[in-house]
């Protein structure tokens, strides 16, 4: 850990910290005003952060990186409008902060009021994908929280890019510049700083890899939410419409392969299979999927399928791979997701009313689908608009963050002069 990163992390932290205190009085409209500035900025530098991307991309395959990482890590015009557009979306949304929760008096004459505050600091330990910059960005300035972010080493000069046309849009509506700052290093020792800057960072959000996830929890003097692999299922019922979870399989499994709530394996009820699996594979071979089964499946679909290893049923490939199964029945099918899933999002296709609820009641996932694809476990999707991940913890937000999630509460009690006996 280098003395001069120490301190540049902490004077990053500092000025988190003044920022968040504007940022916590700021009115909505103020907020709304920034984040379409951002939006505009981000669309203005498209061509700086293209080239920036580029050369992000090109160092990443001289470094060896898989094609999974690469596709995460890359943008086009068409992703950078996207972004912009979600930043736009949330200024539609509605302001957390200020919102009373509950209101009651005392039989003293006591008048309380619970009341949504910002957090205060967010501090934002992430991989990969640019995108979560200016999505972090936008849902803590609207949260009323000031946010300090570190990517990964695989997208530095393209968080750059995007840090900078968020503080620009911050600087131009009048908040302040480090409303969200980029931590400019891609020292591991970063991470670690950052995870005991507990005298200005309130909570901290890992999300990424297995092994950052537990970096950051051994480190960290301060409430972390993770933001875990992501081994989703889908379970095809004896009851299913053929057609309808051949389409589900394909939209979760090929739609885009390296996000998080894409499929990575497909359970299937034995009485089906031999007429769903088939069907379903040959348009996973179609789109170039890699199919690895257990025996019955094996025997189902021949040499092509390879044989699936005890380690498969528990990997994130994040990749056009699917570990296939048949199960016995509904129980088994939930037994195993219970055992090797990461909670995040499984979901059952069927025409049985009965198995679904009973599948959506014992699924223990951050979000539990019946006859959907599970790529719409997504905050834009469940109308959050952009979201700053998917928790796969249970305390104080479980799926999707978004605006409400990034707030916490106080409680303002009036009085007439009662004194306590």
């Amino acid at each position: 850990m280098t003395t001069n990163l120490a301190r540049t992390i902490e004077q990053i932290g500092e000025r988190a910290r003044s920022a968040s205190r504007v940022l916590a009085r700021a009115t909505g409209s103020e907020k709304n005003f920034a984040l379409e500035a951002i939006a505009s900025h981000i669309e203005q530098s498209a061509d700086r952060i293209l080239s920036e991307n580029d050369a992000d991309l090109q160092a990443g395959t001289e470094k060896g990186l898989s094609s999974a990482l690469l596709e995460r890590a890359r943008l086009t015009p068409k992703r950078i409008e996207a972004m912009a557009s979600s930043v736009r979306s949330v200024v539609d949304l509605e302001d957390p902060v200020g919102k009373v929760l509950k209101q009651w008096s005392r039989p003293n004459g006591l008048k309380l009021s619970k009341v949504r505050v910002p957090i205060g600091v967010i501090g934002m330990i992430y991989e990969s994908r640019p995108n979560v910059t200016s999505d972090a960005a936008a849902l803590c300035l609207k949260s009323g929280n000031a946010v300090i972010l570190r990517g990964g080493s695989e997208s530095i000069r393209s968080n750059i890019a995007l840090a900078n046309a968020v503080g620009d849009g911050c600087k131009e509506a009048g908040l302040p510049e480090f409303s969200a700052q980029l931590v400019p290093s891609t020292e591991r020792a970063a991470v670690t700083l950052m995870a005991q800057l507990e005298r200005y960072i309130h909570l901290i959000i890992p999300r990424g890899g297995r092994s950052l996830i537990e970096a950051v929890t051994t480190a960290a003097r301060m409430p972390v939410i993770k933001h875990y692999d992501g081994i989703c299922a889908i379970y095809v019922d004896r009851a299913a419409d053929i057609a309808m979870a051949r389409d589900l399989v394909v939209n979760g499994k090929c739609q885009r392969p390296s996000v998080c709530n894409a499929i990575e394996t497909l359970l299937v009820h034995e009485e089906i299979a031999p007429r769903f699996l088939p069907e379903c594979a040959n348009a996973l071979w179609e789109r170039g999927v890699e199919l690895r089964g257990d025996d019955a499946v094996r025997q189902i679909l021949g040499s092509r399928i390879k044989t699936a290893t005890e380690e498969d049923w528990r990997t994130e490939f994040l990749d056009l791979v699917l570990a296939v199964k048949a199960v016995k029945n509904l129980d088994e099918a939930i037994e195993h997701i219970e055992m090797n899933g990461s909670h995040h999002s499984d979901a059952i296709v069927t025409d049985d009313r009965p198995a679904a609820e009973q599948f959506l009641r014992k699924v223990d996932s951050a979000a539990v689908f019946w006859n959907a694809s599970t790529r719409f476990n997504d905050g834009g999707e469940f109308g959050f608009g952009a979201e700053i991940g998917i928790s796969t913890d249970r305390l104080h937000a479980r799926g999707p963050m978004g605006l409400e999630e990034l707030t916490s509460y106080k409680y303002l009690v009036e009085g007439t002069g009662q004194t306590r006996t």
